[in-house]
């Protein structure tokens, strides 16, 4: 008998600033962030190839919001992933901060 694969798992890997999913140990994807004030700012969200189509990418960004929601925090979707599923998402809009031409400007100055 085969052994039942791993449930995917999602951790907070604040020295990458990025949430990371890993499946089976294998780094699956990630989403990556930086923090603006009270603000944690979602600018980039990748999935393996190798992983694509199992919903990974909702399971990560879903909980990366709940943990965004946990530490008392408000989320920036400028990751047009994120942006997507927070239209879907609606139990988060209460945590979500619009995207403002400061806010991109601030993050194209803290990526370079």
């Amino acid at each position: 008998m085969t052994q039942p694969a791993a449930a995917p798992v999602v951790s907070r890997e604040d020295h990458k600033q990025r949430y990371e999913i890993l499946v089976d140990g294998q780094l699956a994807g990630f989403t990556e962030y930086r923090d603006r004030g009270e603000q944690r700012v979602f600018y980039h969200t990748e999935i393996d190839d190798a992983f694509a189509g199992q919903g990974l990418a909702s399971l990560l960004v879903q909980q990366a919001l709940t943990d965004v929601r946990d530490s008392g925090r408000r989320a920036v979707p400028i990751c047009p992933y994120v942006a997507k599923f927070l239209k879907k998402h609606t139990e988060f809009s209460d945590i979500t901060d619009p995207v403002t031409p400061e806010a991109l400007q601030w993050l194209r100055t803290t990526l370079h």
